[in-house]
């Protein structure tokens, strides 16, 4: 399983409660046309967390680089209901920055005798 990780800040005068429900519109679009396999949408609580990162935290699930190319595919040819929905998302937020991770070790990993 793949992770892309997606980090945010809101913009002033941006609802919370708004910001959540586009998320799911969007994301629930992306899921429901198997573009991707799940998500969550994340808040950091109590003020806890380094200084660098942002409020809001998403992590897409896919199940690897074809899947997550699909999803790139199907947002960057900006024809709706996807451009809307993204757009939607991406008109409430500031400060984004992405990662991608992996799980580990994934079915990939060849094991044998390694050596720290």
């Amino acid at each position: 399983m793949d992770l892309y990780h997606a980090w945010c800040n809101l913009k002033d005068g941006v609802k919370d409660t708004d910001f959540a429900d586009r998320v799911h519109a969007y994301l629930g679009h992306l899921k429901e046309g198997g573009a991707i396999v799940g998500y969550r949408l994340t808040r950091r609580k109590l003020g806890l967390g380094p200084a660098h990162l942002t409020e809001f935290h998403i992590i897409i699930e896919v199940e690897g680089l074809a899947q997550l190319d699909k999803a790139f595919a199907q947002v960057a040819s900006r024809a709706d209901p996807a451009e809307g929905l993204h757009h939607a998302v991406n008109s409430l937020v500031t400060d984004v920055s992405f990662a991608l991770y992996r799980d580990f070790p994934d079915a990939g990993r060849v094991r044998g005798e390694e050596k720290f």
